[in-house]
């Protein structure tokens, strides 16, 4: 006897695929990363990520069009610093003319409704290639702490809606939130990265901004005393529900693809959004193995984005988000 009920009856068009679709991808979902650097004329392909670029601000704005006119509506900043502007304090990151406060002013200035996000770590300012300042083969919470507080509110000076602490120092939430109410930014939110795993998927993206931790003695060579441990799940809870009790209005996990447990989990256990940032390394390895002709670019591309919303990622940062706007428009 033929069972009365036959699942595949709801598989056996695109028509009624589409219309029973759990799970919907839209320009609304992504936030886009965006490397900056100084200079004019600039659109420079980073090697180790394909098709992905640094812009110096004039063809940033025009880049910023473009996802307007996409319908990609925030963007997340990051700045490529000269080595001469880099230090062991972060100087250069208090630099209101910096270049990422007038990254953010040119994004505002060509399209004043694009949503704002700027990355707030010392990495990109540092000597060490570390997220913090180092003394005596530490990285200092409390004094990076107060650093990233003092970045924030440049930043939100500069006209940006989020700050992103991707640090990942004990209690940098609260010391944000509390120098932002106390200059006045009580509307600037904080999206945090806070179940960041120390994970070897950041290359390419180390790459881009020449912010890798330096092999020198006395000198921690990698991120393991303050990013997590890739072996652990419940830790990714706690540190999050401390985010949000320090302030954070968006909390983030990353990588993405091979933590999609810890976004379920996460999702599972608080009640402002979740993003998620597919990173560097899973750009660069779906690039390699496309051009290899090893995958399918567009139907894995497609599978990973919908994978990690299935997940729970309200908000996906991503290298692909403009291929994938264009693919399903």
């Amino acid at each position: 006897m033929f069972p009365l009920r036959r699942n595949r009856r709801l598989r056996t068009s695109e028509a009624i695929r589409a219309l029973v679709r759990e799970t919907i991808i839209t320009p609304n979902d992504f936030l886009v990363p965006l490397f900056v650097v100084e200079g004019k004329g600039v659109k420079d392909e980073i090697p180790s990520m394909p098709n992905y670029f640094r812009y110096s601000l004039d063809l940033l704005e025009k880049e910023v069009k473009e996802l307007w006119k996409l319908g990609l509506k925030s963007v997340l900043l990051f700045v490529k610093v000269p080595d001469n502007l880099k230090d062991n304090k972060g100087t250069e990151a208090l630099n209101q003319n910096g270049l990422m406060q007038r990254a953010i002013k040119t994004v505002k200035n060509v399209c004043p409704d694009m949503l704002v996000m700027t990355d707030v770590a010392l990495d990109p300012y540092s000597i060490y290639g570390h997220d913090g300042i180092v003394e005596n083969g530490q990285i200092k919470n409390d004094l990076t702490s107060d650093i990233l507080a003092k970045m924030s509110i440049s930043h939100a000076k500069a006209g940006a809606d989020f700050v992103a602490p991707s640090d990942m120092m004990d209690g940098r939430v609260l010391t944000i939130r509390e120098a932002l109410e106390n200059e006045g930014f009580i509307n600037t939110g904080i999206m945090s990265y806070s179940a960041k795993y120390a994970s070897a998927f950041y290359g390419p993206f180390r790459d881009a901004l020449d912010s890798a931790p330096v092999d020198l003695v006395n000198i921690p060579k990698d991120k393991k005393t303050y990013q997590m441990d890739y072996a652990n799940r419940l830790e990714a809870i706690k540190e999050t529900q401390m985010d949000i009790e320090e302030g954070a209005d968006i909390v983030m996990v990353k990588p993405g693809l091979c933590y999609l447990d810890i976004v379920r989990d996460i999702k599972n256990a608080v009640d402002v959004p979740v993003a998620v940032y597919q990173v560097s390394g899973e750009y660069a390895m779906l690039k390699a193995a496309a051009e290899k002709g090893w995958l399918d670019h567009d139907a894995v591309m497609m599978e990973q984005v919908m994978a990690i919303k299935r997940a729970g990622g309200d908000i996906i940062a991503s290298y692909f988000a403009k291929d994938v706007v264009k693919l399903i428009s």
